[in-house]
């Protein structure tokens, strides 16, 4: 049987699991919708993963927005946030990365690195222009499938002007281009160019972009907007084979570092996926900090709390 290390990365759009062997190879992977219930999404994501590949696993890592959740859920031996993670993936896929460009479903991130140290970060949470979720909207749109977005903005011969600051502008601009008679493709390059030009203005405003660049998230699926990206910053952009699992494989080299430290794995096995698992909170009056309690329970059992500002509510 082979043995492996086993990274999860649980965000709101997508949860996704990678598993990598003692060189750090990628085994075997997965990516699939969170569609808001994250406990659920582990569970199958645990299920599907045992029926692709006979392995045992030697440590897992979980990252994302549920990290914690998913952490107590499987037997995490380290949980950790997802600019260590992308980090820690980007580095491991290509040597001497010095720039991380992110795009997922509902947010972006970039990521500065210096010797293989993370030294800057910025993060985009609060505006959906440039992420998955406002590409498949416009691709839906225009009854494009998401998978052929990117090809048709290669083809474009001049790229319209949109504005690209709000995903409420680009949107009437692009129906307004349409209205003019431009064609669809120089309609979705100019869309992919102004994408990039927001991220860049925004998130990636102040930072020094230097290469070698890896660009990662399941938007880096999208060529035109890795074309755009090169245009711009006028070096090559790295799309990593595994780019949509970045996190995932991030947390399984994390875990790899981990568990041959402490040489034990708390890792509860794949059967931790029949359990019932459920959600509950509740306000902390004791004080005038009012901590909203999460409580995280196996069956009838609380396994796990957060939320809380003292120790008076964790879990024995």
């Amino acid at each position: 049987m082979k043995a492996g290390y086993m990274g999860i990365d649980v965000g709101s759009v997508s949860t996704n699991i990678a598993i990598i062997d003692e060189d750090r190879n990628v085994l075997e992977s997965l990516y699939i919708r969170t569609n808001g219930q994250p406990i659920r999404a582990i569970q199958e994501g645990l299920m599907r993963i045992k029926e692709l590949i006979d392995i045992e696993i030697l440590g897992v890592g979980t990252t994302g927005s549920a990290r914690n959740l998913a952490g107590v859920i499987v037997g995490a031996d380290v949980i950790k946030n997802e600019i260590t993670a992308h980090a820690v993936a980007a580095s491991t896929v290509v040597e001497g990365v010095q720039t991380v460009l992110e795009i997922g479903g509902q947010d972006s991130k970039i990521i500065i690195l210096r010797d293989g140290i993370v030294i800057d970060f910025a993060m985009n949470t609060v505006c959906a222009a440039g992420t998955g979720s406002f590409l498949d909207q416009q691709a839906s749109r225009l009854d494009i499938p998401i998978e052929e977005f990117g090809g048709l903005a290669l083809g474009a011969d001049n790229p319209v002007r949109i504005a690209g600051r709000c995903s409420v502008f680009a949107e009437s601009d692009m129906i307004h281009k349409q209205q003019l008679g431009h064609n669809l493709e120089d309609i979705i390059a100019g869309l992919c160019q102004a994408l990039v030009r927001n991220y860049l203005n925004n998130v990636g405003k102040g930072k020094e972009i230097l290469g070698p660049i890896v660009f990662q998230g399941g938007v880096a699926a999208n060529q035109g907007i890795k074309a755009a990206f090169e245009e711009e910053l006028g070096v090559e952009v790295i799309v990593p084979e595994y780019h949509n699992v970045m996190g995932a494989i991030g947390s399984a080299v994390l875990a790899q570092d981990a568990v041959k430290k402490k040489e034990t794995t708390e890792f509860k096995g794949f059967d931790t996926s029949n359990f019932n698992y459920h959600v509950s909170s509740f306000e902390c009056k004791s004080c005038p900090n009012h901590c909203e309690i999460i409580n995280i329970h196996q069956e009838d059992e609380i396994i796990a709390r957060w939320g809380s500002k003292c120790p008076k509510w964790e879990a024995v």
